[in-house]
């Protein structure tokens, strides 16, 4: 009687080349759909298994909702960069028409203030013989205020920081100080030459904040820059 042979060792398929075969062979299914009912995969969110459709139908929710958040995301991002862009077109177009410096000033206090919530606005410039005739927002500028305008940009050409009480009541005289200390966006004006400081504040500790980026007060700066050359203030003909 011959001996038996010992049965071969049970195989089993391994899981990446049956993932890796199924991935080459996406019509694998057709014609066999009974078997998506038949899987199970686990549960996303709770302990146990579902059906591979029933996880496909949450999938492909999940991701439909993930699209609507970020076109709504994107919807709201165009929404406040046409509101950002329709004020910073009034605010220029009403700089444009100033025809002298203090009503360049009362512009900029004016058209920051009703629509970029700025309390107090100082144009810090070199002032002519009559000092009398300088209406504020335009200050005169002086060594010490020129100091403290250069502490507060500290070695920047813009820059957003707190503002003290001490400070808000030296450098803005005009306004109404906070009752401990407010914030504010300080540039330097310059056209090759120094021209003086364009300095917004907020009674808000945190409106001006200064992880804030200046690209705006920059740019502000830049245009009040010109537009103090056009009105030819006298500093501007310095020899």
């Amino acid at each position: 009687m011959s001996q038996a042979q010992a049965p071969e060792p049970r195989t089993t398929l391994d899981p990446e080349r049956v993932a890796h075969w199924l991935a080459r062979h996406p019509d694998f299914f057709v014609g066999r759909e009974g078997l998506l009912q038949q899987l199970k995969v686990p549960h996303p969110q709770t302990q146990g298994a579902i059906s591979l459709l029933e996880r496909l139908v949450h999938d492909l929710r999940e991701r439909a909702e993930t699209a609507e958040w970020r076109l709504e995301h994107l919807l709201e991002t165009a929404r406040h960069n046409e509101a950002q862009y329709q004020r910073t077109r009034s605010l220029i177009l009403a700089l444009l028409e100033a025809e002298n410096v203090d009503a360049l000033g009362e512009a900029l206090s004016t058209q920051l203030s009703e629509r970029f919530r700025t309390q107090a606005v100082a144009l810090w410039l070199d002032s002519p013989h009559d000092r009398s005739a300088i209406q504020p927002p335009r200050l005169c500028l002086d060594d010490t205020a020129r100091d403290a305008l250069e502490q507060l940009l500290d070695g920047h050409n813009s820059r957003c920081t707190q503002l003290s009480r001490e400070a808000w009541q030296h450098l803005l005289p005009h306004s109404e100080p906070p009752e401990s200390s407010g914030s504010c966006a300080v540039t330097r004006l310059t056209m090759g030459e120094p021209l003086g400081y364009l300095l917004l504040a907020s009674q808000e500790s945190e409106h001006f904040r200064a992880t804030l980026d200046t690209l705006f007060t920059d740019y502000l700066g830049e245009i009040v820059g010109r537009l103090l050359i056009r009105l030819d203030i006298p500093h501007a003909r310095r020899d």
